[in-house]
């Protein structure tokens, strides 16, 4: 699956694509970025986690991948609790076949690992996404109808269906044998220490002798750690015994069955955790920054002024200068706030002594459909504070296009400078703000909306 980083970087691009509004202005926060040192990857993480400034996306990511852990932990410990119920049921006799206990703990467990083993050797391709996300479905986790829910679903669904989810599927399947058999290990040793057992074997085609081998072909590998092997003696005397053995004898026996869970049992299905962990991470999903979305962004923090000398420049319409008429005039700021209360009056000296109708900040929708009805019924002059620092893109010039179509003594357009937060800006240069500049007087040049010079 994608870094937690990386999922909030691709969930505010998802939400872009559906106009969702965001705690801070995307277009904002990447004007402001254009500077900033750091590789493109880099920048997009930091892009998203300042415009998430209220952390709702991380907050619906973080209760998403929360609430799959605990499913994963909760199964975990049911299938330990299962291990433990299981074989403490079977050892409830006091004389204990010890092969047919032995195929009872690692027989269906062997079968199921080497079928694993076999069916990864032959479907070298992807796995099958419809078993995964059957089996951990988003949508069962987090509901809602909100556009970041919706968004997280899908975000969570594009992963389950990637190519390296099979490891993933794999790693927790062998985390759940691995827990059956911890609490098969549990109850052994639990019922070792509590009781006492005699171990038997019986069989009507294998003689003592084949028993000699395959008990000393069984106990190769677990004697390698340590644990104790039954001799020729103990196999001879262990053949359809129905009373009380020899305790040296029984812990033989003992340490057989714990050693063979453990070197045949826990060790194989561990290193099979471990490989599909690593494919997991080798097969990590990465995000894309080939996709246009990014490419735009990261071309925009690429731009750069090119040298005069290497072009023939361009003349770049100006936009008209603001004629301001007579009578009433209504103010407003888009979007962000000033900090001088008196703007409106460097826009002309018949700002100070005129009516003046100070409108406040108009963002929402709300704000924009007052300002409508208050200018279709009163014939006013607008001029419109921007942030210097805004780009004049589409939806910018839609919303002055449609206020210059209500005013009834024309828009005019006063750009803001930053006064006091100057350090938020103290990366931009002189010429990207010449560039800036450039861009509005063109744009407002096509439209025929005054700027105040």
């Amino acid at each position: 699956m994608l870094s937690k980083q990386d999922q909030l970087t691709e969930l505010v691009r998802m939400l872009e694509a559906k106009d969702h509004v965001f705690a801070t202005d995307p277009l904002l926060i990447t004007e402001r970025m254009q500077d900033e040192q750091g590789s493109p990857i880099q920048k997009l993480h930091h892009r998203a986690e300042r415009i998430d400034s209220n952390g709702a996306l991380t907050g619906t990511l973080s209760k998403i991948d929360g609430r799959i852990k605990g499913i994963i932990l909760i199964m975990s410990v049911l299938w330990c609790i299962s291990g433990f119920a299981g074989l403490f049921a079977l050892l409830q006799a006091n004389v204990v076949n010890f092969f047919y206990v032995l195929v009872c703990l690692l027989g269906f467990h062997s079968l199921m690992l080497l079928g694993w083993l076999v069916l990864t050797v032959i479907n070298r391709g992807s796995q099958s996404p419809s078993i995964i996300t059957s089996f951990i479905s988003p949508k069962a986790l987090i509901r809602g109808k909100d556009d970041v829910t919706q968004a997280a679903v899908e975000l969570y669904d594009m992963q389950l269906r990637h190519t390296g989810m099979r490891w993933y599927l794999g790693k927790f399947t062998h985390q759940l044998w691995l827990a059956t058999l911890t609490g098969m290990l549990f109850a052994i040793i639990f019922l070792l220490i509590v009781r006492q057992y005699s171990f038997s074997w019986e069989s009507t085609l294998l003689s003592d002798s084949a028993l000699m081998t395959l008990t000393h072909w069984l106990g190769w590998l677990p004697s390698m750690v340590g644990f104790s092997v039954p001799d020729a003696d103990a196999v001879v005397q262990s053949r359809l015994a129905t009373e009380a053995m020899p305790l040296s004898i029984a812990r033989q026996w003992a340490s057989l069955l714990i050693g063979s869970l453990l070197m045949y049992g826990l060790l194989p299905r561990a290193l099979a955790w471990a490989f599909c962990a690593l494919m997991f991470a080798r097969k990590k999903m990465t995000l894309d920054i080939k996709q246009p979305y990014y490419q735009k962004i990261i071309n925009f923090w690429q731009r750069k002024v090119v040298d005069k000398n290497d072009f023939v420049e361009k003349v770049i319409p100006v936009a008209p200068v603001a004629k301001v008429t007579q009578g009433n005039k209504l103010v407003a700021l888009l979007e962000y706030p000033c900090n001088d209360k008196l703007w409106y009056q460097a826009a002309g000296p018949e700002f100070a002594t005129a009516q003046v109708i100070d409108f406040g900040i108009v963002d929402e929708r709300d704000d924009f459909d007052k300002l409508y009805a208050y200018l279709d019924e009163h014939e006013v002059q607008v001029l419109l504070g921007i942030h210097a620092q805004a780009l004049p893109d589409r939806g910018t010039m839609r919303k002055l296009q449609k206020i210059a179509t209500h005013a009834k003594q024309g828009l005019i357009v006063q750009l803001l400078e930053p006064e006091d937060d100057a350090s938020t800006y103290s990366g931009e240069n002189a010429e990207n703000e010449s560039l800036r500049l450039q861009q509005w007087q063109a744009v407002l040049a096509e439209y025929q909306i005054g700027l105040v010079s």
